[in-house]
């Protein structure tokens, strides 16, 4: 085997995510993308970004404070690590700064979208903007004179604030510079919009207020206003040990975020040494924390500009999603699911039978039971509205919801009240454990006895999300599903030890064992003179014993071949321990969510598909389930969209060993070229039509016979 340390045989994880936030940031970059998809793309790439300082380095930094070690999968200390991760976050954030200055804006403006400084305004978009400030903005403001207090219910994480720096007053005693903070509040928008007859002009909030900060100080002189923004910690948790009620400690822990520690200062470029260190000390923040930014802070509400109406060439053309060929208009889908099992591939295939199903069970006297986990919903719910109708017609309804969903768990703590208030039984999960698996099991009374409907998902039930991410939808009736189902909910409902099931697997107790049984069989196989093959396509890969049970299978002769959407760290193509490991990753204008793996099990392949990545945290700290996919042709059809996958070779990426990402190679003829996502919909097109077209024949005339 190559010589390689045990600490190289691993890429960072975090390194390996900041890499995958470059990918996104490759989009926004590359001119063939339309360009306000491209914009939308910058503005995730920040909204990312915020999400990474707060969870990722934020922990980090509470490691590296108190002294302890890392654990993380390359074997660097914290201390390292958040130098390594400093240094890569910097060059990533020039490189949006540049991206948005150089490229996007002045694109933006070519085609009528103006965002201007207030120097460029004309007369009477100025005046305008004064009138906007006086009547609209002002009255809203509150300054605050800064002392040593204050920093954390002045400045909550991810908002904006001006820092005021005022000069002395003449007769002052003292000729210390005094300080004033002003937050931005969120819901006067980012944006606002100048009056100009031949084009969409626009000026930034913190522009204009600074335009006209001495409105605020009259009497005053203002030496200096700049624009900062504060990331807060977010990488705390509750002590279910200790806690009574988790709902109540669920909302002190997001109090507590609100005052948690600085780990990140993003200031304006060019700010006054003296209001850079009045900063640093108030808040916290030392010059590593420090990020200067040369473009505007916040490009997450960029997104809003991606949004905008009338600009349809610079967007993707629509993809009209068509009804699952397997789902047929007006049938009910519990007699579609008695009939055989269904696989929804979404998009470009619609949420819709999920739905229908569910209000179906709603309405259905017959139902008799609806137990549902809720992980990630959208606002407004068509899901939870559906289980609330079902409560509300007596069915017994149990939902689980995960109160411990981070940055949903405002959300979740008021879907839990609404859910309890019309009736339904409500369960929090299990103690230090996450439940992260996407299940829906009904109970419904059948002429022949109790029937069970269960829905598997690969993504959160959120109709929103479910047209932005690829996700996979198993749907059946089959009563093997069914009883694990049941298993599946009374062990997180009461006190039931964990189970084996009939088909699935679950974390934290048998889905690692069982991913790794399955890899060995191939592995074993291949020792045999046999062939082996794994493919999987997942959105992150971190957990050592199945990187360890991958390098095995390829030095005994596996062909793996892995869609890993984020991060990654496995170390490809390293002769003698990698070399028949191909990784690579697809960024295009869908999420990649979904998780499906196939094995080739000796020529009876095995297909599943998953909740979890083959992360530590999902197999060891999560309630997840992997699902076998036995139906042949959902089968056939999930090996299609893995194959299609695998093809990608315009918008993929493959993973080298050193860690970097080089785009697939092209090919010259147009014929040849593969993009999964857009031949995902053709795809699903095509069938749709065919399904159509078949009805049609359905009803063909019988004509007379032709008698001569």
């Amino acid at each position: 085997m190559t010589d390689i340390k045990n600490n190289q045989r691993y890429l960072n994880r975090e390194l390996s995510w900041l890499e995958f936030n470059q990918r996104v940031l490759e989009e926004a970059c590359d001119e063939s993308v339309p360009l306000l998809e491209r914009v939308k793309f910058l503005s995730i790439t920040a909204t990312n970004l915020d999400e990474f300082f707060m969870v990722r380095v934020g922990g980090l930094q509470q490691l590296r404070d108190a002294g302890q070690d890392a654990g993380a999968t390359a074997a660097m200390s914290p201390a390292k690590m958040l130098r390594e991760i400093g240094k890569r976050a910097r060059a990533l954030i020039a490189e949006q700064q540049t991206c948005w200055i150089n490229s996007l804006r002045p694109a933006l403006a070519g085609h009528g979208i103006r965002c201007l400084d207030m120097t460029d305004v004309s007369s009477p978009q100025y005046q305008y903007a004064r009138i906007m400030f006086e009547h609209e903005i002002m009255p809203v403001l509150s300054p605050v004179a800064i002392d040593s207090t204050h920093a954390h219910t002045i400045c909550p994480g991810l908002g904006l604030n001006l820092c005021v720096r005022l000069r002395p007053a003449a007769d002052a005693a003292s000729k210390r510079p005094r300080f004033a903070v002003i937050r931005l509040p969120r819901n006067l928008g980012r944006t606002i919009m100048l009056p100009e007859a031949e084009s969409h002009d626009v000026v930034l909030i913190e522009d204009v207020v600074k335009t006209f900060i001495g409105n605020l100080f009259p009497g005053e002189t203002v030496a200096e206003c700049v624009t900062f923004r504060v990331t807060r910690n977010a990488d705390m948790s509750v002590r279910e040990d200790m806690a009574g009620d988790l709902l109540e400690r669920m909302r002190e822990v997001l109090v507590a975020r609100r005052e948690s520690a600085c780990v990140r200062l993003e200031l304006a470029e060019g700010t006054a040494k003296m209001t850079v260190a009045f900063l640093q000390s108030w808040l916290g923040a030392d010059a590593e924390r420090t990020y200067l930014m040369r473009g505007p802070l916040n490009m997450g509400d960029l997104f809003s500009l991606s949004q905008l109406s009338g600009y349809e060439t610079l967007k993707y053309p629509p993809w009209p999603r068509p009804a699952s060929p397997d789902v047929p208009d007006g049938e009910s889908m519990f007699r579609i699911l008695a009939r055989r099992d269904i696989i929804l591939f979404h998009p470009p295939e619609r949420f819709d039978p999920v739905l229908r199903l569910l209000n179906e069970a709603a309405a259905d006297p017959d139902v008799l039971a609806i137990k549902q986990i809720l992980y990630r919903t959208s606002r407004d719910s068509p899901v939870i509205a559906a289980l609330i109708r079902a409560a509300e017609n007596g069915k017994q309804v149990c939902a689980i919801v995960e109160l411990k969903a981070r940055f949903d768990e405002e959300r979740n703590i008021e879907s839990s009240r609404t859910l309890e208030q019309a009736g339904v039984q409500v369960v929090y999960g299990i103690k230090k454990l996450k439940t992260h698996a996407k299940a829906c099991l009904i109970i419904r009374r059948e002429p022949d006895g109790i029937r069970r409907y269960t829905h598997f998902g690969t993504g959160n039930y959120n109709e929103v999300t479910a047209r932005l991410y690829s996700d996979i939808s198993l749907m059946t009736s089959n009563d093997d599903y069914g009883a694990d189902a049941s298993s599946f909910f009374n062990t997180i409902t009461g006190y039931s030890q964990p189970v084996l099931f009939r088909k699935l697997s679950a974390a934290p107790h048998q889905l690692r064992d069982r991913l790794l049984e399955l890899i060995s069989g191939e592995t074993q196989r291949c020792r045999q003179g046999n062939k082996g093959r794994i493919v999987a396509k997942l959105n992150s890969l971190a957990d050592q014993p199945i990187i360890d049970a991958l390098y095995e299978a390829s030095q005994a002769g596996v062909a793996i071949r892995l869609v890993v959407r984020g991060l990654c760290c496995l170390r490809p193509g390293v002769p003698d321990l990698s070399e028949r490991i191909v990784v690579t990753s697809i960024v295009d204008r869908l999420l990649e969510h979904s998780r499906i793996m196939y094995f080739h099990h000796g020529g009876k392949p095995l297909m599943f598909i998953s909740s979890a990545d083959w992360m530590p945290r999902n197999l060891d700290r999560r309630i997840e389930t992997l699902i076998p996919v036995e139906d042949p042709d959902c089968m056939r059809r999930l090996r299609e969209v893995l194959d299609i996958y695998c093809a990608d070779n315009e918008k993929a990426r493959q993973l080298m060993p050193d860690g970097t990402y080089q785009r697939v190679p092209t090919p010259k003829s147009a014929a040849a070229r593969v993009r999964a996502q857009e031949a995902l919909y053709h795809k699903a097109l095509t069938e749709a039509d065919r399904v159509k077209l078949e009805q049609l024949n359905l009803f063909s005339p019988q004509l007379p016979r032709r008698r001569d």
